[in-house]
């Protein structure tokens, strides 16, 4: 077991796809600055935060629970991605970052909870 959130694969991740969002929307326009840059920016920063929250809750349903919350807004992330391609905003390269960190966060974190559940 680990001793803290901090060594989890996963959050880890998390942290850099934040990072890499926020790299992202700085490029967004600023009229979105309360739209979809920030969407995107509180989703991101979600997925890392519910990975940690949840590793230090008390109980596996606890833990499960936010995890969920971290899948979700992982989804998240993703979907506003297509939005913001389809708008024409941002690096294509970034967002196909973002994509494939989100896809392996996703897997990462259905593997936890399949885990947990067991």
């Amino acid at each position: 077991m680990t001793t803290s959130f901090k060594d989890l694969i996963v959050w880890q991740k998390a942290i850099q796809l934040c990072l890499l969002v926020y790299e992202l929307t700085s490029t967004f326009p600023t009229s979105e600055r309360f739209g979809l840059t920030n969407q995107l920016r509180r989703a991101s920063v979600s997925i890392a935060s519910n990975i940690a929250e949840g590793c230090r809750r008390s109980t596996k349903g606890e833990n499960l629970q936010f995890l969920g919350h971290a899948r979700d807004s992982n989804c998240e992330v993703q979907t506003q991605v297509v939005i913001a391609r389809g708008l024409g905003f941002g690096s294509e390269a970034k967002m196909r970052a973002v994509e494939g960190l989100c896809e392996e966060i996703g897997k990462m974190v259905v593997v936890m909870m399949r885990k947990l559940r067991a």
